[in-house]
């Protein structure tokens, strides 16, 4: 069993798993779909190919900095100007990293999927359109299953947001995990691509759970210092809390809404 892990950094991403008129939204970390579109898109499909090919995959993904969720209004004519169209409201994550993983028994596919990653076919971005990559996308092949790579993984926040953290001793990350067959799920979402044909965009249903992974701070201030210490370098996963969480989408209604741009 193996894994591909994927760095998905950008000043913007957006990651819809449903859509409402004119408000467009975004889960709090990335979906099945827009992966498996990033994916895709590097590999050359067209929006009309099978996904069969994806289907076998188990997904996750790990919150390494959450971002800021923002809010754009935008208006829009036609060329002519003679009609407008409602505004619109479009959320999005600022200042967001976030690491997928994709498990399969089958590693060359794995690494078919990170040499199209490497050199793509069509451009790439991070659930809209408008969102390109932060640049080239950062991925390794782990011989560990889905829950173990994610676990072990560097953590790749940003310094400034280490930095940030600097009086926390450790630091508490989302997991959100493809539950196996059997196994109990927190939450189901419709999210996993069966189409992405836009005359007729087709979504199955995906079971997940959330869980945490506790990380040690490499930036953490020993109490009674006030001095800022350089990042030495990245950190390993100390340890694990397999509990369930209230899901990404438990916060503001709005973010349960999308545009499905994948």
């Amino acid at each position: 069993m193996s894994t591909l892990l994927i760095e998905l950094a950008g000043p913007q991403q957006a990651w819809g798993s449903r859509s409402r008129f004119a408000v467009r939204a975004t889960e709090l970390a990335p979906t099945r779909s827009g992966v498996i579109g990033l994916i895709a898109a590097a590999l050359g499909y067209e929006r009309t190919a099978s996904l069969e090919r994806f289907a076998p995959l188990r997904f996750g993904v790990r919150i390494d900095q959450p971002g800021t969720l923002e809010r754009d209004f935008q208006t829009a004519r036609s060329l002519d100007g003679s009609t407008a169209f409602p505004l619109s409201q479009r959320f999005y994550l600022a200042d967001a990293v976030f690491l997928a993983g994709l498990e399969s028994d089958d590693e060359s596919e794995l690494r078919a999927f990170r040499d199209a990653l490497a050199r793509p076919y069509f451009p790439l971005f991070l659930g809209r359109r408008a969102f390109p990559p932060a640049g080239p996308l950062r991925t390794d092949i782990v011989a560990e299953p889905l829950e173990a790579a994610l676990r072990s993984a560097a953590w790749r926040s940003r310094a400034h947001h280490l930095r940030r953290l600097r009086r926390e001793p450790s630091v508490s990350l989302q997991l959100v995990l493809d539950v196996r067959p059997g196994d109990p799920a927190g939450e189901s979402r419709r999210d996993v691509p069966v189409s992405f044909d836009p005359r007729r965009r087709e979504y199955g249903w995906r079971d997940l759970r959330i869980e945490t992974v506790t990380i040690a701070n490499p930036l953490a201030v020993p109490e009674g210092r006030d001095d800022d210490p350089e990042i030495s370098g990245a950190p390993r996963v100390a340890a694990t809390t397999s509990r369930l969480l209230g899901s990404p989408t438990d916060h503001d209604p709005e973010t349960l809404l999308s545009d499905e741009e994948v």
